[in-house]
This record gives C-alpha cells, structure tokens and sequence, in this order.
C-alpha cells in the first residue's frame, strides 16, 4: 500500500492486485470463515494491514479532513458576514447580492456530479490538492475586484464552487475506506460537525476581520491563507487508501468502476426518498410562508405558532412512517411525505423570526450562533447518538437482521418525539415575540436606549436627597 500515491494525477488511484492474501489474520476470509454469510468486522490490526496505515495515521487523516472541511464552510459563510459592505461598494441591491449565493451553490450543484465521477475513478488526493489549490487562488482574487466590476466577482463566487464540489464530493469516501462499522460512524460524526462549526467561524471571522482591519476586503483573505496550510497538509498527510478494501471479501473480485451511465442507473433505484425531500422541502417551505403571511393579518404571534402546528403535527406522521417501514413501504412514503412537508413549513419562518428581533448591527452574529446551535442540536450530534442507542439495542437481542432493522428503526422513532419538544419551544417562543419585536424596532428607531453598566440603579431617598444606588444593595 505504501506507494498507492505514486499514480499520476488522472489515473487509477488504487491497484486492484494489492489486496490482501486470503489467511490474513483479523481480516475477513480467514481460514473457517470461507463460508461465512455476514463479514467480520476488521480489528485495527486488520484495518492496518490492508489499508497499510496506522490507526494513529488514519485518525490524522480524518482531522486534515475535518479542518479543511471547517474551512470550506467558513468560505461560504464569510461573504455573508460581510454581505451589507459588499452591497455598499458595489452599489447593489438586495437582489444582486442574493444572486452571489445563488451562482456559487449553482456552479457546486453542477459541478459537484462530475468531480463524484473523477473521485470514484482518479486518485482522490490530488484531486481535492488540486481543488483546494484553485479555490483558495480564486477567493483571493475575488478580494482585489474594482467597485465597477461586480460581474467578475459573480463570476469568481462561481469558480470558487468548482473547488469546494471537488473537496465535499470526495473526501467522505476517504473516510469510508479507512474504517468500518462503529469506527466509520465516529469519524463521519467529527467531520460532519466541521459545518455548522465552519459556518458560524465564517460569520464571525468576516465580520470581526473586517472591523479589525477597516476593509472587507480583508475578510477575503484569510481563508486563502489556511487553504495553503490545507494543501500542504493533504500533500503530506494524506495517504490514498484501496476503495472497497476494508469492506471486501479476500475471496470476492476486487472492486473495479463501472461507466457512468451503470452508476446512475444504480443509483436512480435509491433516489426515491431524495426525490420525496426535494418536493416536500419546496412544498413545505412555500406552504409555511403563505400560511404566516395570511395568518399575521389577525394574530402577531402566527409565526411560532406556525412553527409550533408543523413540528407537532409531522411528529406522529414520521412516526406513522417508521412503524411501518416493515409491513407497507407505500404508506411509509406517503406519511414521511406528509410529515416532511410539515417540518419544512418552519424553515423559512424560523429566518424571518431571527431577523426581526434583533438589531440590524447584531444580525450575522446571531445567524452565526443561530447556525451553531441549529446544527449542534441536531444532524451534528445526532447520527452518532442514533447510531449509539441502535447498538445498544442490538447489543440485547439475538443477531439477526430483524434485530438490526428493529433497533434502528427504534432508536429513529426517538427524532419524532424531539420534534414534538421543538413544537413545544415554538408555543413558548409565541409567549415572548411581539414584545422582542416590539423592542428591536423601537431600539432601531431610537426610541429605546439599551441598558448600560450603570443603568443597574435606581433612585432612593437619602439623608434628605434623592441617590442613585445599586439594586442589590436595595434588596440586601
């Protein structure tokens, strides 16, 4: 495995002749376990000899992994931490600006396809080193755009897609032939929690930068600098591993690509479930929208109470959905398509809420945090900890595939009963929003002073004399 790296940058990455010899201790297909149905979950001495990397090394793999995953998201969210500057100097509207992030998520929608195609056939490594190297340069440059071009820095947002589709398409399969199991769930959960991390850095970082140095320009140009650092660390590193290798049988044929067109066909099997997301997800949304739009005429509090009707009422369809995974798979789609497009009616509104109860100066910080604990309370965490209760559970029944099934499914019924909590925090939010809005806007209008430091006393009388003393002295 050790000379794995040594292919050119467009050809095979892996050689399908190294796998392992059948025997191998620790590895399955071993002698007496030919016949086996189910394979045996590689130790790390085994993960080790047929991925030719240390555990120690593999584990570092996945935190260069994670920080550059912390720095793409970073990028993408730093132009929103600097968006009202950018409107100023290029002397654009609300819509020019949305039209940033819409170029750039539409070049890595696009692209994204084909760097999955190079990232299933070339060596992975230096693809995203070549990835990594482009968006950094392009993000840079986007920092010295005159105030009279405005289309090149589209432009530039454009490309700088092509670089961050090259990194997110590949890197979780790196993941994937370094560990298996239990393992491969852990790390996954660490990379993944780069993005909500990376996202709220970004916010901050662009806004604070910006402050600091007095140009937002300024806050183009630090993540260029840390893409250097993400390069050098995937160069030396990073080493590529045998797709498949941990997964295979010592007995079974190595595993080679097949054409595009196979793998598309393979895949639109799977997609049913993705399909159904992407149409309830714009049902959702629109619906939602338009409920709390016409609602808000005749009640201030519609919004959280809208929030409040779609979390409580998917709860019992996601439910409905996953106690019949096993008996109809027609009615489990139909109730997840139900219960999905509740759960999205909140999305939009939840945005809308946060921007109308606090200042303007204070908004991307709050998205910032808002983005945090969104993703820290939720699809952060909560792979790992599904993953965890299932095995729990599996752990108490006989093995069987039916026990598999049952304890996923068990421990997946708990999302249910956390959305019903989030309904539950949406009624509460509806006791508080009209006086959060109503301060938000008087403060912004300069007819409410936010207190200070000193604004903690009230005034007594005292030998003979109104004094301004602190309250705790009062109340002591």
């Amino acid at each position: 495995m050790a000379g794995s790296d040594t292919a050119p940058f467009l050809s095979q990455a892996d050689d399908p002749d190294d796998g392992p010899v059948p025997g191998t201790p620790g590895l399955p297909g071993s002698t007496g376990n030919s016949k086996s149905e189910e394979p045996e979950v590689l130790d790390r001495e085994g993960l080790q000899r047929i991925t030719g990397l240390s555990p120690g090394h593999s584990a570092l793999i996945v935190g260069v992994l994670c920080y550059i995953n912390l720095l793409n998201y970073m990028d993408r969210f730093t132009v929103a931490g600097v968006l009202p500057d950018i409107e100023q100097f290029f002397d654009i509207g609300d819509s020019s600006s949305g039209l940033i992030q819409t170029v750039f998520i539409s070049s890595y929608m696009v692209l994204a396809p084909v760097f999955g195609y190079l990232g299933d056939r070339y060596n992975r490594k230096y693809l995203m080193c070549g990835g990594i190297a482009f968006w950094s340069l392009v993000t840079l440059g986007s920092s010295f755009i005159p105030r009279e071009r405005f289309w090149l820095l589209l432009l530039t947002r454009g490309l700088v897609g092509v670089g961050e589709a090259s990194y997110s398409t590949i890197a979780p399969t790196l993941i994937a032939d370094l560990f298996v199991a239990d393992q491969r769930s852990r790390m996954l959960s660490v990379f993944y929690f780069a993005i909500p991390v990376g996202s709220g850095l970004g916010y901050i970082a662009g806004s604070k930068v910006k402050d600091v140095a007095g140009d937002w320009h300024w806050a183009l140009r630090v993540t260029p600098g840390l893409g250097v650092v993400a390069v050098l660390l995937l160069f030396l590193v990073v080493r590529e591993p045998p797709r498949g290798a941990v997964e295979r049988h010592s007995d079974s044929p190595p595993l080679n690509p097949t054409s595009w067109w196979a793998d598309l066909r393979a895949l639109a099997r799977n997609l049913i479930f993705g399909f159904i997301t992407c149409l309830t997800g714009v049902l959702g949304v629109g619906l939602g929208v338009e409920i709390s739009r016409r609602l808000r005429r005749s009640n201030p509090r519609a919004d959280p109470l809208v929030c409040a009707a779609g979390l409580l009422g998917s709860a019992p369809f996601l439910f409905l959905s996953l106690a019949c995974a096993r008996g109809s798979i027609v009615a489990t789609y139909i109730f997840i398509f139900i219960g999905e497009t509740l759960l999205s009616m909140n999305w939009a509104i939840v945005a809308d809420i946060l921007l109308y109860v606090v200042i303007p100066t204070r908004r991307s910080t709050a998205e910032a945090f808002q983005i945090v604990l969104s993703h820290l309370l939720g699809d952060a965490g909560s792979p790992y900890l599904i993953g965890l209760i299932s095995d729990r559970l599996r752990r108490s029944w006989p093995p069987s595939f039916l026990s598999e099934f049952r304890a996923l499914q068990f421990s997946l019924m708990l999302c249910a009963f956390v959305g019903a909590l989030g309904g539950a925090a949406f009624l509460g939010t509806a006791i508080f929003i009209e006086g959060d809005r109503r301060r938000a806007q008087l403060y912004v209008q300069g007819l409410l002073r936010e207190a200070g430091p000193t604004d903690d006393r009230i005034v007594v009388p005292q030998r003979g004399r109104s004094t301004r003393v602190p309250v705790a002295s009062v109340l002591i």
